[in-house]
């Protein structure tokens, strides 16, 4: 991709930028630019631009808004210690966008052409990626995402299609550090059944699951966790991130993908990172019971939660309605692989598996 660049007439002041690292959030501030480009039926993909970012404008038939064919994406940025500016296995995620794509009837964007795309706008915006801050975690949060942006009213995959990025400096996903999140056991929703669109990152997954998030939050949990659709007994996810159980005998399970699961990029790394810490990751089927159970009897030693935006979360209590187990402590094996992953994003340590990609 070759960009043609319309520069913001109005970019945000240096002195603007360093109140929002100061205290960044998490998605609410964002960069002065963002890419675009569209793709038409018979045509294939126009010249990409970067544009100043600012609203959308959309027909209010766009395809998008009455059939949600879309997807997107999420990686962050990091500025290491000299400056240069780095991301983490982008490759795995051009990949995965792709594998979505194919799910909801869009077209494939090229795996480098999807990361010349972060390359492009972080180029750009790059004085808006934060130092590491004090908890040595502040970052630029990176979205693709891509849309059926053709007016039409009809069932069919859109013949015109929107690939967008936009960039947001962000602060750690939990602002009040890293503390045990509490988990309630959904039992009248289902995040994906098989066939479905579970292993695509696409909005309808997240809106789907927000009535169980609200059903959560009531009872005072922070996530809500899925159970596969047809015996409602397997743990699948939580809303947005994967689960990791730590056994006693030195296992680390987590739940196998199966089409119903999102494929995440911060769980097949947990995966080649356990494998260095002497622990043996093991991908199968886990049942809720075997949770409650395991963690009872002390044969699960500790929960964690992992994704893109929160990196590593430990899991601190189960709650169902008549019950529930767990203790509100940081797991150690928990604490080290969120260390070792979070020290290699931000080149603190060795990248003994070359996942870092330069930006800039």
């Amino acid at each position: 991709m070759q960009f043609e660049l319309h520069r913001n007439p109005n970019p945000a002041s240096a002195e603007r930028i360093a109140e929002i690292h100061a205290a960044p959030g998490f998605g609410k501030y964002f960069t002065d630019h963002m890419v675009r480009a569209t793709w038409r039926t018979g045509e294939g993909w126009t010249v990409p631009e970067i544009v100043p970012y600012g609203p959308i404008m959309l027909d209010p038939a766009a395809a998008v808004l009455h059939y949600a064919q879309e997807i997107f994406e999420g990686m962050k940025a990091y500025r290491h210690g000299d400056g240069s500016i780095w991301t983490f296995r982008p490759g795995a995620n051009a990949e995965r966008f792709n594998r979505s794509a194919t799910r909801l009837a869009l077209p494939h964007l090229p795996v480098e052409d999807f990361v010349h795309s972060l390359e492009a706008l972080v180029q750009i915006d790059q004085h808006w990626v934060p130092e590491p801050g004090p908890q040595g975690e502040n970052s630029l949060y990176l979205r693709p995402f891509m849309f059926g942006s053709e007016s039409f009213l009809g069932v069919r995959a859109a013949h015109e299609v929107t690939y967008m990025v936009i960039a947001s400096p962000v602060g750690p996903y939990f602002a009040s550090g890293l503390k045990p999140v509490s988990i309630w056991q959904s039992t009248n929703f289902t995040r994906a059944a098989l066939g479905g669109t579970g292993a695509a990152k696409c909005g309808g997954n997240y809106a789907a699951g927000l009535a169980a998030q609200n059903e959560a939050a009531d009872r005072g949990c922070d996530q809500v966790v899925f159970l596969d659709a047809e015996e409602h007994k397997y743990i699948e996810e939580l809303g947005g991130m994967n689960l990791y159980f730590v056994f006693a005998d030195g296992t680390l399970v987590t739940p196998a993908t199966s089409g119903t699961i999102l494929e995440g990029i911060t769980r097949s790394s947990i995966i080649e990172l356990s494998k260095t810490m002497g622990l043996t990751p093991v991908e199968r089927p886990i049942s809720i019971d075997e949770w409650k159970d395991g963690v009872a009897s002390g044969a699960i030693r500790e929960v964690f939660a992992c994704g893109t935006a929160a990196v590593i979360t430990p899991v601190g209590r189960l709650v169902w309605e008549d019950g529930e187990v767990g203790s509100m402590e940081t797991g150690e094996m928990t604490s080290q692989l969120r260390s070792r992953l979070v020290d290699i994003q931000y080149g603190r340590s060795a990248d003994a598996n070359a996942w870092l990609h330069r930006l800039v």
